[in-house]
């Protein structure tokens, strides 16, 4: 035995009584646990047995073996099985039938591989349909068994059997599995083995045992299968986490009319109303549901149902009482929505999982607040249960109720938004297509595990088959992808590459644009103008709960009112970064910045700046306007000059003209200045040092601007002047002599004062290093991230994008980091000169404004080491709030 292994790697449940517990996900997967659980509850599961996760670990470091132990102690189970369902497992007479599933500790929807029926054999399935009077049933269940184990474990694609599934209809004039007779299932199961033999050249397996360990290997290879390892990648779960196998006595959804299988959700997950809401199918096994192959009818009759048939609450009333009482349950129990799957055998009810269900952002907050209200958890609770990056879904902008558009079709919408894009079918497509820069919709009959990668890159996602439990909701639901499903009205052609619209007539190409409402459900043609999606009050009761518990303070990185107008909108406390070079390449400015740049001294730098002051000006008045004396971080000139020259032989002229200067000249002048290593050049504050006269005119432009406001409308405004890529306490001492002399004498001249501060912005290696020093001169400390990982790194985040795809492919990073702060590198140097800062002047205020401030794992990070706030693009505010209240909570529960 391995050390670090729990002795007991098998958990039974039956009979009501479980060998584990709800709480043991990490060894028994999500799926495990809930099945235990509601063993305990008495609800009614059928019995089984749980691999733990840990055998998974076991399993790949063995080498894809099992120790003789484990397979004593599944043999062992599986005894038990037989005894509380009172079959025998092989039996030809009456067989006990298996199902074997995956269950990782958190919810992988259709990532991991699943086999129903194992144990059907050309004998067994005779004594099936013997024992239960019902032929058809046996002989649909071996074929279904036949084709999903040849798929999952000989890895044959399973459009093989779904050709001669669809040519026998055919050949018959049929439309549905379910119109296929006995004698036409059969022939189907024997087609089915002939396909086996031709492509495999053995037989199918007929050994019961070989299949359930087949089986079980499988389950547990799929967790290092690609579109897992996929799925993990983009929500960051750990690979060594592994994947529990559940391995549950077969109940059958398609023994007859009064049989069915389905999903129910305890609460809508797309809207968050507090109804049951979901999906089932009469005659019919789970992968039915999820597939879409067949419309499922609705739970309850809600908005957009009619037509579809009856549903389950009118068809089997008594049936659906007692799938009230267990959902009920089950959400007081989990304290949270779930997401519940049924088979329906013979009128009696079976529950075969229970999880937390997906949902849109705007369903999670609105079932958070709710619960609270419901008193089933604490605000607390509530801030924990929304994702920071669902909030983006929140954001997501809507359908302008005033733009002309063309409808095509309507389908049902499983979640929502307002996305446009060129029109793609398959999910390879979609990634290269994004990859160069294109917005695209994944267009497909149906989706499956395979596509997660184009699901993925893509704004939105389409079918034209499957509910609102199908696979394609689900996932984009999770994902916060823009999604309209079941969409019958159009007819999709892989082959021609086309979607046609059947009541409109329409037709479009691969590449054509079109734009989805998922919350509507409505395809239009072409872009459609959308408008930002307005904040409701079940958000503004979040994100005051939010604001209560955060330590950290929010800003905004901003350069124009219009940027602070939004970012008030959505709660920013100031503005952590005003980049005031995006500002020199307004229209009407950029060909003065050209004439400093290219001037022969001071003085003939003076008279460009001179234009420039007045429209600086003019931007921080609105800026500090729209703030309402909230502080406002404003960095000095930062990047390289050549940036700012002209490109073109057209700009050079333009330049030339305007300037009265040569061409020549001005074409010389340029090659001039190029510089081979511009990122580590004459850039930030070595401007201010070599042209100081451009700093003293960005201050002069600041200081005015703050003291006219005080002056005319009585209004208090809080400058704080950054100095860029400071490097030595020198540095920073003569570029604050100069900024604390302007703002003297603009003060004098306008006869009144205002409060501002000189800080530095930390984003070399050395300023970290002495960041004590540094603060002897700086009131403030901003970590630029982005330039000081790529000095860290040495990567010039301009060109990681050549190798950064396979450093994180091979794991040599863990993510990148340029998104996520690399805390044993960059994190290290950030925490050593918060600390020397602290030291030296202890009422120094410390902050990041890199794109990192929204990312909320390293707003984790700039919560546990001390910073006094984080600042990120407007429509991360709300994220990057979210992120930082769960740090407190997340702090406060390991203390």
């Amino acid at each position: 035995m391995r050390s670090g292994f729990a002795k007991k790697r098998v958990y039974f449940f039956g009979n009501a009584k479980a060998e584990g517990s709800g709480k043991m996900k990490d060894i028994l997967g999500g799926k495990g646990a809930g099945l235990s659980e509601m063993t305990n509850l008495g609800i009614p599961v059928p019995p089984g047995f749980i691999i733990s996760t840990e055998v998974c670990t076991l399993y790949n470091q063995l080498g894809k073996k099992f120790t003789d132990e484990i397979i004593k102690e599944v043999e062992k189970n599986l005894h038990s099985l037989e005894e509380a369902v009172g079959k025998k497992f092989g039996d030809k007479d009456d067989p006990l039938l298996v199902s074997i599933r995956s269950g990782a500790r958190v919810s992988m929807p259709g990532m991991m591989d699943t086999v129903l029926n194992v144990g059907l054999n050309d004998a067994s399935v005779e004594g099936l349909g013997k024992k239960t009077n019902n032929m058809r049933f046996a002989y649909d269940s071996y074929r279904r068994f036949i084709s999903m184990y040849s798929n999952v474990v000989l890895e044959i694609p399973y459009e093989q059997f779904e050709d001669i599934l669809e040519q026998k209809k055919r050949s018959l004039g049929v439309r549905f599995d379910t119109d296929l007779s006995e004698n036409d299932l059969k022939d189907l199961a024997e087609l089915y083995k002939e396909t086996v033999q031709s492509i495999k050249g053995a037989s199918f397996p007929l050994n019961p045992m070989d299949q359930l360990w087949e089986g079980i290997k499988a389950v547990f290879n799929s967790w290092y299968g690609q579109r897992a390892a996929t799925y993990r990648r983009i929500n960051k779960i750990p690979d060594g986490w592994g994947t529990a196998v559940n391995v549950v006595s077969m109940v059958f959804g398609n023994m007859g009319d009064n049989s069915a299988t389905g999903v129910v959700f305890t609460r809508n997950p797309a809207t968050g109303e507090g109804t049951l809401y979901g999906e089932f199918l009469p005659n019919a096994q789970g992968e039915d549901v999820v597939a879409g192959i067949r419309t499922p009818r609705p739970i309850v009759r809600q908005q957009n149902t009619d037509g579809i048939g009856m549903t389950l609450e009118e068809k089997m009333p008594h049936v659906f009482e007692e799938l009230q009482k267990v959902a009920k349950t089950l959400e007081s129990r989990n304290k949270d929505m779930q997401d519940i799957e049924f088979t329906i055998e013979r009128n009696t009810l079976w529950i075969l999982q229970t999880r937390s269900g997906k949902r849109t952002a705007s369903s999670a907050i609105k079932i958070a607040v709710d619960m609270v209200s419901e008193g089933l958890i604490s605000k607390e609770d509530a801030i924990m249960r929304v994702s920071p990056e669902q909030l983006n879904q929140i954001l997501h902008p809507v359908i302008d109720p005033n733009a002309e558009k063309t409808l095509i079709a309507k389908g049902l919408p499983a979640s929502p938004g307002a996305v446009s894009g060129s029109i793609v079918l398959s999910a390879n497509d979609a990634v290269k297509m994004a990859k160069e820069g294109h917005k695209v919709i994944l267009v497909r009959i149906e989706t499956s595990p395979e596509d997660i990668h184009g699901m993925h890159v893509a704004e939105g996602v389409l079918t034209s088959r499957g509910g609102m439990t199908s696979h394609a909701a689900v996932v984009a639901r999770g994902m916060g992808r823009c999604c309209v499903v079941g969409c019958s009205q159009i007819k999709i052609s892989y082959e021609r590459k086309t979607i046609e619209a059947y009541d409109t007539a329409l037709v479009f190409k691969e590449g054509d644009v079109i734009t989805l409402d998922g919350t509507t459900g409505e395809v239009f043609k072409g872009v459609v103008p959308t408008i930002d999606a307005a904040m409701n009050e079940d958000f503004a009761t979040f994100m005051k709960w939010v604001d209560e518990v955060r330590r950290l303070r929010v800003m905004v990185n901003a350069d124009t009112p219009d940027d602070c107008k939004i970012a008030m909108r959505f709660g920013a406390e100031g503005v952590g970064l005003c980049r005031t070079e995006h500002m020199f390449f307004a229209p009407g400015r950029i060909n003065a910045v050209r004439e400093m740049i290219l001037a022969k001294d001071k003085e003939g730098r003076r008279r460009p700046l001179n234009k420039i002051k007045p429209m600086q000006k003019a931007d921080f008045i609105g800026i500090f306007k729209e703030m309402g004396g909230l502080p406002v971080v404003i960095r000095l000139l930062d990047p390289p000059l050549h940036e700012f020259l002209p490109k073109t032989s057209e700009d050079v002229e333009s330049l030339a003209k305007t300037t009265g200067v040569d061409v020549d000249v001005v074409r010389y002048q340029s090659d001039k200045m190029h510089e081979f290593n511009p990122m580590l050049g004459h850039r930030g504050c070595r401007l201010g040092i070599t042209m100081p006269e451009i700093y003293e005119m960005q201050t002069e432009a600041i200081i005015e601007a703050a003291c006219e406001l005080k002056k005319t409308q009585g209004k208090n405004v809080n400058p704080e002047i950054m100095v860029p890529l400071v490097g030595s306490i020198e540095e920073l001492t003569f570029v604050k002599v100069c900024i604390d002399k302007v703002a003297k004498d603009v003060m004098e001249r306008q006869s009144t004062s205002v409060n501002y501060k000189v800080g530095t912005m930390i984003e070399l290696p050395r300023a970290c290093l002495i960041a004590d020093d540094i603060a002897k001169e700086a009131e403030f400390f901003s970590f630029g991230t982005n330039d000081l990982t790529q000095m860290t790194f040495g990567f010039s985040r301009d060109d990681v994008g050549i190798f950064l795809a396979m450093y994180l492919e091979k794991k040599i990073l863990k993510a990148d980091p340029f998104q996520t702060i690399d805390i044993p590198g960059v994190g290290r140097l950030i925490e050593m000169a918060v600390i020397r800062g602290k030291q030296a002047r202890p009422d120094i205020k410390v902050g990041i404004c890199g794109e990192h401030g929204g990312d909320p794992s390293s707003v984790h990070f700039c919560h546990s080491v001390g910073l006094d706030y984080v600042s990120c693009s407007p429509f991360r505010v709300p994220i990057a709030k979210l992120a930082a209240a769960q740090a407190v909570l997340e702090e406060k529960s390991t203390a």
